[in-house]
């Protein structure tokens, strides 16, 4: 299903400041759609499944520096141009959870046995994001995704950066929404635009309550690292 062209339009601020309209967030990962942001400069190419290829190589690019140390907002120019940032799948082995759908163009979503739901997606051709350092490209992310949604909202929260679940890897900085159960599940998406790599990584956990939401988070932190480029 595609995302519409226009940014999903919510009510007013809900409790605590944050929008309920985390909710159309979150459906847009579980329900598979797909946030494709157009530049309307551009002449849009036909839609197609990712597929993997040769990375080209930047000169003078040291990639593997660059996955050996934390990347915080401010440090995404030290990407190299062009070359997508990808995403691990290791949750679907974690204790507890199993895999719902397996990179379906690009996204992948995993249950957990008690309610749990954890989608996750990278996607290319972002550059119609890109305003100045990649927080603020982030946070034109979550505004494409719903207009409501105000800076003061979210939080910044890490990823892992490369590594495995037994050998962790650094730091990656990402942005945070998150919604606590107020009769309902609790939610939180998180997000990262990758300015100059042209690519984004966000990932949904929802839960039935907040302690069990902690206890997701933490699996996705250590399961879902984030996957620097090797070019």
């Amino acid at each position: 299903m595609e995302m519409p062209t226009t940014a999903t339009r919510a009510g007013r601020a809900g409790r605590g400041g944050v929008p309920p309209a985390i909710g159309c967030l979150v459906a847009v990962l579980l329900g598979g759609c797909s946030v494709d942001v157009r530049d309307p400069a551009v002449t849009a190419a036909p839609a197609s499944t990712p597929v993997l290829s040769t990375p080209t190589i930047t000169p003078g690019h040291d990639a593997a520096a660059v996955a050996a140390r934390d990347l915080p907002f401010a440090a995404g120019g030290d990407l190299a141009p062009g070359v997508p940032v990808g995403i691990s799948d290791d949750l679907k082995g974690a204790p507890g959870w199993k895999p719902v759908k397996e990179n379906v163009a690009g996204a992948s979503q995993y249950a957990k046995a008690d309610g749990c739901i954890v989608a996750a997606r990278v996607s290319s051709g972002q550059a119609a994001l890109v305003r100045g350092d990649d927080r603020e490209s982030t946070v034109a992310l979550f505004q494409y995704l719903d207009a409501t949604i105000q800076p003061s909202y979210l939080k910044t929260a890490t990823l892992q950066w490369g590594g495995t679940p037994e050998a962790p890897g650094r730091n990656v900085e990402v942005l945070v929404l998150e919604q606590e159960a107020s009769g309902g599940r609790s939610t939180a998406v998180l997000a990262r635009v990758f300015g100059a790599a042209g690519s984004s990584a966000y990932v949904s956990v929802s839960c039935p309550d907040a302690a069990t939401l902690g206890a997701a988070r933490q699996d996705v932190v250590r399961y879902l690292p984030l996957v620097p480029p090797s070019a």
